[in-house]
């Protein structure tokens, strides 16, 4: 089963956890990034980051490729803003939503605490999805590396295999 993994990522966690998890299944990768890039310290990090989320917002994209009838399953990779996706990965669902269905859909979410917990059920909603494969939420795993990061991605990638 081919796979490929669309994600963002601000800081690197997300990016991390997504390279470990496509080299385990052998996965393509597909990092989507914003046109105008989203402040990424102090004060406007939070701010615009979690008001783009709040408010649905769906940025322009960099140019990308996908082809979507390369591959049977799609794992989106997102950091936590606001207690849902970034909004990166919204445009990129809404831009390719008839590309996307009937492919096998799976989520990791990154967070520096909690509120990945409705993710799933935002992500399956936007997709029109019956159901989400496996879902893995991880503590920044790039900042605070440890064994229970690295057990959950291989229970999560073992659900995929």
């Amino acid at each position: 089963m081919r796979t490929v993994v669309v994600y963002y990522s601000m800081l690197g966690n997300t990016d991390y956890a997504v390279k470990k998890i496509a080299q385990k299944l052998g996965a393509d990768i597909l990092r989507i990034e914003p046109e105008k890039a989203y402040p990424d310290k102090g004060f406007k990090k939070f701010f615009w980051g979690g008001k783009s989320a709040v408010m649905g917002d769906t940025p322009a994209l960099m140019p990308y490729s996908f082809e979507s009838e390369s591959y049977d399953r799609i794992i989106f990779g997102t950091p936590v803003w606001a207690g849902t996706f970034a909004p990166p990965i919204k445009t990129f669902i809404t831009e390719n939503k008839d590309k996307i269905k009937g492919k096998k859909i799976s989520l990791l979410a990154c967070s520096s605490g909690g509120g990945a917990d409705k993710l799933a059920g935002k992500i399956k909603n936007l997709i029109e999805a019956t159901e989400i494969e496996a879902t893995l939420h991880l503590i920044d795993p790039k900042d605070r590396p440890n064994e229970e990061n690295d057990r959950k991605i291989d229970e999560f990638c073992s659900l995929l295999t």
